[in-house]
């Protein structure tokens, strides 16, 4: 028997119950979907089971899936990524624009605030055209925003090409989750998975860092021209290595694999009516506590050990230590390399962790097992915080000491443990809402970012608050 969303289910055969059955082993198979999968990836226990259909992501070629992986968890980054891309502009672009340091700021406030809100557009409309459509024409759209904010003459035009490109941008950056559960199982779910928290979560650290070099040396424009090329550049790699990965099932059209993969610009894939409701589905799984207590949790962590961090370095270190715009980008070398030490323990780990218990207990594990490292992510957290801040506190002004950092790098590092394993577990739970779960996150979690980034009375300080 074929489900709905293209997956093969069989029978029982003996008197025991499907469901009985499938609790124990897994659904149910015919010998030659088995002796497919088998041959395709050297096991039959599978979940969730692929379809006989080379189109379906799970039976796709490691590389392949690993490429359309980096393209979307890159595509995601290009978020925060673009946001604080003109962090160590702010004084620049005063001055050539004519305005206020304070209003210069409200560049970026703009783009969290429609980041906030634009995945809940984008989010049915995935669903129905697919994946690859949204992904190419967001990349399009946020090359030619990056070009008008390139050549924009004033403030007032410079600010809606902003908001253009916060807008189009959006779609990877909240809705990535649903390519990682579409194209691998869930024994390697959080794994991959954490490549694409990663990447979401270093994008507001590398940028800061790149473009402290580019605005000193060449100035604050050719930020938003290299950002126009990297869109150009990921537009072409994606037209080419992005299939898509909404599998609908071979019984809902007869189309060749490769037609279905990459030929999905002008119709719908699913015909599904697009309801009103569906544009604010993720904000009701707030009834749902396997998606709202992790969501709450992550979402006060992100604030301590992500955007306390990005916040508080230039505010707090440039004038205290009289950094220079490059040294100020360099200081984020240690929150990149925490993002990184914490991913090692909350993917790859985590996936160790629960394979081990499935292995020792010889039956399904409960979601709920992964959670036990989030502690670790919580600890480090908030030792990481308390370092960083009380460092500053006490280093001598004028003498630039790496204690504080080391306290940004141990928060960071807690940061992205609980980051991969709170949206592991959450889209486990929810997997009938995999592209649901991250918006909801996505929208509380900037919603109380924008709030933590109004700029305070001291005119000193050149960056958001």
């Amino acid at each position: 028997m074929t489900s709905q969303n293209g997956r093969l289910h069989g029978h029982a055969e003996n008197g025991d119950s499907d469901f009985d059955k499938e609790k124990i082993n897994g659904p149910q198979i015919s010998a030659e979907h088995r002796e497919y999968l088998i041959r395709r990836h050297g096991a039959a226990d599978l979940d969730p089971m692929p379809a006989m259909d080379k189109a379906d992501p799970h039976n796709w070629p490691y590389w392949k899936k690993m490429a359309n992986l980096f393209l979307v968890a890159f595509h995601a980054l290009m978020g925060p990524f673009t946001a604080a891309a003109i962090i160590p502009s702010y004084s620049e672009i005063a001055k050539n624009l004519g305005i206020a340091m304070q209003t210069a700021t409200y560049l970026t406030t703009l783009q969290i605030a429609v980041l906030a809100g634009s995945p809940l557009v984008w989010r049915p409309l995935i669903d129905r055209f697919g994946r690859r459509p949204i992904f190419l024409l967001s990349l399009l759209c946020s090359g030619v925003g990056n070009i008008g904010c390139a050549v924009s003459p004033s403030y007032g035009s410079m600010a809606a090409c902003r908001a253009i490109v916060a807008f189009f941008i959006s779609p990877a950056t909240s809705l990535g989750s649903v390519v990682v559960a579409e194209s691998f199982f869930k024994h390697e779910r959080a794994r991959y998975m954490g490549i694409w928290t990663l990447l979401v979560t270093v994008g507001g650290f590398l940028s800061p860092l790149l473009f402290g070099f580019v605005t000193q040396r060449i100035g604050y424009r050719w930020v938003y021209w290299i950002l126009a090329i990297t869109n150009a550049v990921q537009f072409l790699l994606y037209l080419v290595f992005g299939p898509e990965t909404r599998y609908m099932g071979p019984e809902v059209n007869n189309r060749s694999a490769f037609r279905r993969q990459y030929l999905t610009f002008f119709r719908r894939i699913d015909p599904t009516p697009l309801t009103w409701y569906e544009f604010i589905e993720p904000l009701t799984l707030v009834t749902r506590s396997t998606v709202t207590v992790p969501g709450v949790a992550y979402t006060m962590v992100f604030l301590w050990g992500s955007i306390l961090v990005t916040v508080e370095v230039p505010a707090l270190l440039q004038e205290k230590y009289h950094l220079s715009v490059q040294a100020l980008g360099l200081q984020f070398i240690s929150t990149i390399l925490g993002s990184f030490l914490g991913e090692v323990i909350g993917g790859a780990g985590s996936d160790y962790w629960m394979n081990s218990r499935r292995r020792r207990k010889q039956r399904n594990t409960p979601a709920e097992y992964r959670l036990w490292l989030s502690y670790f992510g919580f600890l480090f957290a908030i030792v990481g915080t308390i370092v960083f801040l009380t460092e500053i506190q006490f280093t001598p002004a004028g003498r630039w000491s790496i204690k504080p950092m080391v306290g940004a790098t141990i928060a960071c590092m807690g940061n992205q443990i609980v980051t991969t394993v709170l949206m592991t577990y959450a889209v486990d739970n929810n997997m009938e809402n995999a592209a649901s779960v991250p918006v909801h996150v996505q929208v509380s979690r900037t919603r109380q970012k924008r709030s933590h980034c109004g700029m305070p009375n001291d005119s000193n300080v050149t960056v958001p608050r």
